[in-house]
């Protein structure tokens, strides 16, 4: 099973950007699902995550400009970053627990925000 990251990109702060993580393989059945961030020298952290319910819960720093969502036909998680910001610089992780498998980690999909 594997987890393709994509939609980071440079963009202007107070842009938007859409990111998009699809799981393919052998699925069976995902768990939670969500978006976490690194910054340069900074550890990973939690951005954005949602249940197999849909329960979400976010980062204070994004509450209320970022979008979690997800499409179960498609085992896909989204990230609707809108009001985007220079801190919000940083790579892109999506992260999914899949009822077979486990934990498993995107390979990470660079957001770069300009000033």
């Amino acid at each position: 099973v594997q987890l393709q990251a994509s939609g980071g990109g440079l963009v202007q702060a107070g842009g938007s950007l859409r990111l998009a993580c699809a799981a393919s393989g052998r699925v069976f059945g995902v768990r939670d699902m969500g978006w976490w961030r690194q910054a340069p020298g900074k550890q990973r952290a939690l951005v954005a995550e949602v249940t197999g319910r849909c329960n979400t819960n976010y980062a204070d720093s994004v509450k209320g400009r970022f979008t979690i969502s997800r499409d179960n036909t498609k085992n896909t998680v989204y990230l609707q970053m809108n009001s985007l910001e220079v801190e919000d610089t940083a790579v892109y992780y999506c992260k999914a627990v899949f009822t077979t498998w486990g934990l498993r980690w995107g390979q990470g999909t660079l957001v770069t925000v300009s000033s």
